[in-house]
């Protein structure tokens, strides 16, 4: 039975949504402020972003002229390595304040 005849407290509740609505705003701001990693073929591949690719380092031991297929997989594994690196980061910080609102069903969030 809640306090007060049974009506939640309107003024407290307002304050507890502001206050996880200022929670994930700061959290949705940390995560397009860190930078993450994928990397594939043992590390040959490196991709690096915050949202989105910002830098891609290629070891020149996996350059051969003759295998520009292998390479391009290489490539794409650790762009796809990222993006998936970037999501588990995503749910870590905010999958608690997502829960907090009635878990899920935030638009735009993939939880």
């Amino acid at each position: 039975m809640i306090p007060g005849g049974g009506q939640p407290n309107m003024q407290q509740l307002l304050q507890q949504a502001q206050k996880m609505q200022q929670d994930l705003a700061k959290a949705q701001e940390e995560l397009a402020r860190t930078e993450v990693e994928g990397q594939a073929g043992g590390g040959l591949v490196r991709a690096t972003g915050s949202g989105e690719l910002r830098a891609l380092k290629i070891d020149p031991k996996a350059v051969d002229p003759e295998d520009t297929e292998t390479l391009a997989d290489l490539v794409v594994a650790a762009v796809q390595a990222a993006n998936e690196n970037a999501q588990t980061l995503q749910q870590q910080k905010l999958g608690p304040l997502a829960q907090g609102l009635g878990g899920g069903g935030i638009p735009g969030l993939p939880f």
